[in-house]
């Protein structure tokens, strides 16, 4: 199954030499140059995992990492950044983020990256499902 990506950065050339070494490896990859473009992307289209810089003007990471959890619990976040600090690491997991990699990133690394949080994704689908499905069974009495 194809991992399908949403990468976000304000950085074009950075957003276009990435996902082009992505779309080379067979990943379906969408993009966008701010966190409000990727909030209004994920009410339109699935994604098994978000990549997003943590600097970017208007809405910064953790912010849209915040929206986007609380609008899709689902979604898989794997933060980048330039400036990686303990704490943000720490603040970012806390926030529901999947991962915080360094930039320049190893694309190596950050394919195995996606192919887990597709995983993770997919559990967390399924047990949705599953409730939604015990909750129904059990409000019909069938």
């Amino acid at each position: 199954m194809t991992e399908k990506v949403l990468l976000v950065d304000d950085e074009e050339d950075f957003l276009n030499i990435m996902s082009d070494r992505m779309k080379s490896r067979g990943i379906d990859v969408s993009t966008a140059t701010s966190a409000k473009e990727a909030i209004q992307l994920t009410e339109t289209k699935s994604f098994d995992v978000i990549i997003l810089d943590l600097q970017m003007p208007e809405m910064n990471g953790l912010e849209a990492l915040k929206a986007l959890k609380a609008r899709k619990p689902e979604l898989q976040v794997i933060l980048l950044t330039g400036h990686a600090t303990l704490e943000r690491g720490i603040e970012a997991m806390k926030l529901g983020a999947m991962d915080l990699m360094e930039k320049p990133v190893d694309l190596r690394i950050l394919i195995e990256k996606i192919k887990k949080a597709q995983g993770k994704k997919m559990i967390m689908v399924e047990k949705q499902a599953e409730e939604k499905t015990k909750f129904l069974i059990g409000e019909k009495g069938w």
